[in-house]
């Protein structure tokens, strides 16, 4: 009984020291909001959550969620796929590294909204969210898994050559779990990236039914608690997607490791 207790309360110290910051800065926001005293400038976290609580009951908020999610997931998959295979095709070709270095970087220094700009040229702005995804995502999981590979243990790959162990089994036990952290990281980074760059590209673009435009109409409108609103709902949903995707390649890394 004496042992458990002592953890018990560990817990409840850590959960209240990761608590108290979120409380401190919701008073800084109240206090702000009651200093300034107009709501169109800068709305109440009581405001805000009111407002939120009201467009949850809205299925017109689910539907814009799926919407959005649904496609700024789809580029967030397509891009570290394509990050993955193209930092593998570096890794074995030299010539695949200097095609894509250029391409890259090109895509890390062109400003988010001259890619929708151009974008918007060539797709529907339905599909917007799902290009700029991808392209905030692609660069990232490229330079991670590349990274990664650069920091391979050569003893190890030297000894599977030696012992002529097969591709498969090498990818799995020697070069997955090397790679596994660049990869995760890379996730973890490009995630909440491309939930800002692709809502930012549905105000711009404003397809129907999106967050974006939900985000327009709330500027256009002056609803300052409808804007602050929809923000929460998208920091909420990408931080659980976030959760949710990291959670998910531990348990596969796991069952990776496990299984003969």
């Amino acid at each position: 009984m004496t042992s458990i207790i002592p953890n018990k309360n560990k817990k409840e110290k850590q959960r209240k020291t990761k608590r108290w910051p979120i409380v401190f800065w919701l008073m800084i926001w109240q206090a702000v909001s009651v200093f300034v005293g107009q709501e169109i400038l800068l709305a109440s976290p009581a405001a805000v959550l009111k407002r939120l609580f009201t467009l949850v009951t809205e299925p017109v908020f689910w539907q814009s969620l799926l919407f959005s999610g649904a496609r700024i997931g789809a580029g967030f998959f397509l891009g570290a796929a394509a990050g993955i295979a193209g930092a593998a095709l570096a890794g074995r070709f030299s010539i695949a590294e200097e095609l894509l270095t250029p391409l890259v970087a090109a895509v890390k220094a062109v400003p988010v909204a001259s890619f929708v700009i151009l974008i918007l040229i060539w797709v529907s702005s339905k599909n917007l969210s799902v290009v700029i995804s991808f392209l905030m995502v692609f660069p990232i999981l490229y330079t991670n898994t590349r990274n990664g590979l650069r920091e391979l243990d050569t003893a190890l790959l030297e000894m599977t050559d030696v012992f002529q162990v097969p591709r498969p089994v090498r990818l799995r036990w020697v070069i997955l779990p090397q790679l596994y952290p660049y990869i995760r990281t890379g996730c973890s980074l490009s995630l909440g990236l491309c939930w800002k760059a692709g809502t930012a590209a549905e105000v711009i673009g404003i397809p129907n039914r999106s967050i974006g435009e939900h985000l327009y109409q709330a500027k256009i409108y002056l609803d300052t608690p409808g804007l602050f609103a929809w923000t929460a709902a998208i920091v909420y949903v990408s931080f659980c997607l976030e959760k949710a995707v990291l959670k998910g390649m531990d348990l596969a890394e796991k069952r990776m490791l496990v299984m003969k």
